[in-house]
């Protein structure tokens, strides 16, 4: 029977030595510690996202390239430009090439890395990215790019950064970072063995990934029936008018959002946003980032200070906020107290006719259809005229409150379900990196892992 390596019994190496590096700690014996321009060729590289007129014309792995992929391989869509041959030259890409991220809003995401995995004619190196050649008597791509994985290597270049509202990381501090290099044999087992364990790993937060889709899909299915077909299975049909909604029960009204709402306003901005007009102990000001797969907004990410407050239109709680532009365009959620948004978020106040919970739950069902009614120039917009002009099915207030009652409790139930499973990603995930770490520091010796075919014989 197979078994997943990861139960294998994982032995230490016979004797260690000091590194020197706190952040590594010890390290095998036999391991040695080198700069990584001593084992390898580092270059910034200076070919932007232009096509110029005589240039050569070129595709570019770009910094969004690497960040979200471990493996730059053919598959993946590279954009096109034009370069000097001498940067075609000096920046294309060759198989076993590590590429890092040099400058980033975060210093969390500089020296992430990426693996050349293949062979890519005509595929060059972007600016914002270190282009990395490991000298191949003395260092293996492949694992280079799983010791930048490593945090405890990987903090040496993050502490390195300098920048404010940009961070960037100097040549110098790559040129010179330390990394242990085991002789070449162990650095080919080390790469081997995070393949397999990180792919299996990988493989299962897959699976827990498409459990919470799976129960977001029947959460959605639940809502949706609710909220347009009741409760009461027996209930006597008829044509809503609506292709899109089809039949709903006889003694429900079909409403625009204008005929039970007492407004719906766009939020704003305090002129100039300044500081002053900020305090983090302050009156919740909600934008986009604030919005998630809740019903109720919890505290925002920015919050006014009192002169910012007396500067932007104040909404009372219970009120329904839907984000009406760009990206997540009809995404919404429910304010429990007073509070205010900025200029991307539509605003609506329910009268005595709507319970606020109830238009809550029935325009997540929406936001498809929302996307489409938007208006589009670069961004998708759905204004408050827009807004007020969505229809919405509206049953009695029992009717509404007894609907609400259900959706509340299956969202408590499926949101405690996903945050078990988020958890159990959250878990892999932790080991997956101390196990990268283990492996590229020495704390573990993978030589005495079973290979694939070694397993298959257990």
């Amino acid at each position: 029977m197979n078994r997943p390596a990861a139960q294998h019994k994982r032995v230490a190496y016979p004797a260690y030595k000091p590194s020197g590096m706190d952040w590594v700690g010890d390290i095998p014996e036999h391991w040695e510690i080198h700069r990584l321009k001593h084992v390898a060729s580092v270059q910034f590289s200076s070919v932007d996202k232009h096509t110029v007129e005589g240039e050569e014309p070129v595709r570019l792995c770009n910094y969004v390239d690497v960040y979200y992929n471990d493996f730059i391989a053919a598959g993946i869509e590279f954009m096109s430009a034009s370069a000097t041959q001498s940067e075609i030259a000096r920046f294309q890409l060759c198989r076993g090439d590590v590429l890092v991220t040099k400058d980033s809003e975060s210093w969390d995401d500089i020296a992430v890395p990426s693996y050349v995995a293949e062979k890519l004619d005509g595929v060059l190196c972007g600016y914002h990215l270190a282009h990395i050649r490991p000298h191949p008597c003395k260092l293996l791509g492949e694992y280079l790019f799983r010791a930048f994985r490593s945090r405890g290597i990987n903090d040496q270049f993050r502490v390195a950064t300098n920048g404010i509202t940009r961070f960037g990381l100097g040549k110098y501090w790559l040129d010179n970072g330390l990394f242990p290099v085991p002789p070449l044999d162990e650095q080919r087992a080390i790469a081997a063995f995070l393949d397999r364990e990180t792919a299996r790993i990988d493989a299962l937060i897959e699976k827990k990934r498409r459990q919470i889709e799976l129960l977001q899909e029947k959460r959605s299915a639940l809502i949706s029936h609710a909220v347009t077909k009741g409760l009461d299975p027996n209930a006597p049909m008829k044509d809503s008018g609506i292709e899109w909604l089809g039949e709903i029960p006889k003694h429900w009204e079909v409403k625009a959002i204008r005929r039970i709402a007492r407004t719906v306003k766009t939020g704003g901005t305090p002129s100039g946003a300044e500081e002053m007009h900020f305090d983090e102990n302050g009156f919740n000001w909600y934008t986009p980032r604030d919005f998630h797969d809740d019903v109720f907004l919890t505290e925002s990410f920015r919050k006014l200070s009192d002169i910012g407050k007396g500067e932007v239109k104040i909404f009372p709680a219970m009120t329904v906020m839907m984000i009406g532009i760009g990206a997540t365009i009809g995404k919404v959620a429910l304010s429990r107290e007073p509070s205010s948004c900025n200029q991307q978020i539509n605003a609506i106040v329910c009268n005595s006719e709507m319970t606020p919970t109830f238009l809550t739950y029935y325009l997540k069902i929406m936001r498809a259809y929302i996307y489409r009614c938007g208006k589009f120039t670069t961004l998708p917009i759905i204004n408050q005229e827009d807004t007020k002009a969505l229809i919405i099915t509206c049953p009695p207030l029992p009717e509404q409150a007894a609907i609400v009652s259900v959706l509340d409790r299956e969202a408590e139930r499926t949101g405690a379900l996903i945050s078990m499973v988020q958890m159990s990603i959250e878990k892999l995930r932790e080991y997956r990196t101390a196990l990268i770490s283990a492996a590229v520091t020495g704390k573990i010796d993978v030589r005495t892992v079973p290979t694939s075919r070694q397993e298959e014989a257990l």
